[in-house]
């Protein structure tokens, strides 16, 4: 007979995970993520399994909860794929070193930072998501700060700011539209009222990377744009028609093309501008004639495999070297596999836990905790911060507070409003924050590659700074709506 869990052993296995993965980072650092990690999710997990087990739970229940939680980062895991396809064609098209180039000759240094969270807000509103935003202009715009010698850490973290931003923001957004849902409201309500929150903190995050540009950014060891600029030209034909590929992409998401088809077009339109537009490139990676079949390797390669061109090295002003090829390298399909087991090593901890009731268990937790309007705002947020860190998952985040929630707030008096902004304010922007979280696995990747996402989570303010604001806005009471009686 089946018991129900209590709150000691729901936290037994998120304690052990937590305790495991500190001392991976400890011991294996940047390299934490490509095994290490994953195999610390699975242990988390089989210890869930064992206190299911001690609970009346059989393995068929666990490893049935364990499968659809991998089935439903199917998604996920394709985009991730795609991504990695679309990245190694856009670097043999010239699409990446293009961007690179323009940006580097429109934008200076001390704007950057301010720039990249602008243009991902107007990409990030446009498409709806964040993940698109990384996987098209992020990364372009991360090549741009490498150029200039920021480090890519602040990069990161401003592009994935700007891009939380407009996903927030974005009735396209797919989180924008669950959140009211779950909350009893209309999304359109929805986001006027999380610019109450929303707003203060992107304009924070803003002056916050202002400032950052004049202390952090130093022309002594920023790499001369010309210089970058020659290279890329000596080795690319930079044209503007190669902003064609970027721009049909984006198009498709704005006219609700899924994502997965959209980022396959990109990928194939990549691999034909590379054949029209980087003859010269393409013979560059080969020491064989360019012929058809040399070609079709050639572009297989970058979408499956490792791709890196040899541009050489500059001199900084302060005469350090420099090797610019690392700018101009991407690992394809192949390079997202740790991301990939990652995932999946999270999706079998999380289902263990959804499959023997700790992750209700401590939402229902934190729901027990609050006295007052403010309390139960804050247990909405850390309800949210459990469940993000537990279930692997900014959906589930979303969607088990949401319903255990909603009564409550309705007894509170407080219009569904409050509710839904709190979810995504604590949900949709934490779940970056979490290097075993989808989000957090895809985005890491995407930016920063095997140097993992600790270097970007200082500067990811905008993320952890809106948890914060949604509940210095319910200790003060500003604009707390309430249920109008009839």
């Amino acid at each position: 007979m089946k018991q129900k869990i209590n709150l000691l052993e729901s936290l037994i296995p998120v304690v052990f995970l937590i305790i495991v993965l500190t001392l991976n980072i400890i011991v294996f650092k940047d390299e934490a993520t490509s095994g290490p990690n994953q195999f610390a999710l699975i242990l988390a997990g089989a210890l869930a399994m064992i206190i299911g087990f001690k609970k009346g739970f059989d393995l068929n229940c666990m490893t049935e909860s364990i499968s659809e939680n991998i089935k439903s980062v199917t998604p996920a895991i394709l985009t991730l794929f795609l991504v990695g396809a679309l990245a190694g064609t856009w670097l043999i098209s010239g699409i990446i070193p293009t961007m690179v180039y323009y940006g580097l000759f429109v934008l200076s240094p001390k704007i950057f930072l301010v720039a990249c969270i602008i243009i991902c807000i107007i990409v990030s509103m446009a498409t709806g998501s964040s993940w698109t935003t990384s996987a098209t202009i992020g990364i372009a715009l991360m090549g741009i700060g490498e150029s200039m010698g920021i480090n890519s850490g602040i990069t990161a973290g401003a592009v994935i700011s700007g891009a939380y931003f407009g996903d927030k923001m974005s009735v396209l957004s797919e989180t924008t539209n669950l959140a009211p849902a779950m909350a009893g409201t209309d999304v359109y309500t929805h986001i006027k009222y999380m610019m109450i929150t929303t707003v203060p903190t992107i304009l924070i995050s803003i002056v916050f990377f202002s400032i950052l540009s004049f202390f952090k950014i130093s022309s002594d060891n920023s790499i001369d744009p010309n210089a970058v600029m020659l290279a890329i030209s000596s080795n690319f034909n930079v044209t503007p028609w190669l902003f064609m590929v970027p721009l049909c992409v984006i198009l498709l998401i704005i006219f609700k093309v899924s994502p997965l088809p959209s980022l396959l077009a990109g990928t194939l339109l990549g691999a034909l501008f590379a054949i029209i537009f980087q003859q010269e490139a393409l013979s560059s990676l080969t020491e064989n004639p360019l012929d058809t079949k040399e070609i079709y390797k050639l572009v297989m390669t970058s979408i499956v495999g490792n791709t890196s061109f040899n541009i050489g090295n500059i001199v900084l002003e302060n005469g350090e070297s420099v090797n610019l090829s690392a700018l101009f390298e991407q690992g394809g399909m192949f390079g997202m596999l740790n991301t990939v087991w990652l995932i999946i090593s999270a999706m079998v901890f999380g289902g263990v836990m959804d499959a023997i009731g700790a992750l209700k268990r401590l939402s229902a937790f934190f729901l027990s905790m609050f006295k007052s309007i403010f309390g139960l705002f804050a247990s909405t947020v850390a309800s949210c911060l459990a469940v993000n860190l537990t279930s692997s998952d900014q959906y589930l985040a979303i969607v088990i507070p949401g319903k255990m929630f909603k009564e409550a707030y309705h007894e509170k008096g407080l219009a569904p409003e409050n509710l839904s902004r709190t979810l995504e304010d604590s949900a949709t922007v934490t779940s970056v924050l979490i290097p075993w979280n989808t989000c957090g696995a895809y985005h890491s990747k995407v930016l920063l590659g095997q140097s993992g996402m600790v270097s970007y989570i200082p500067y990811a303010i905008f993320n952890y700074l809106s948890p914060f604001v949604t509940l210095l806005v319910a200790a003060i009471g500003y604009k707390i709506k309430r249920i109008k009686k009839a």
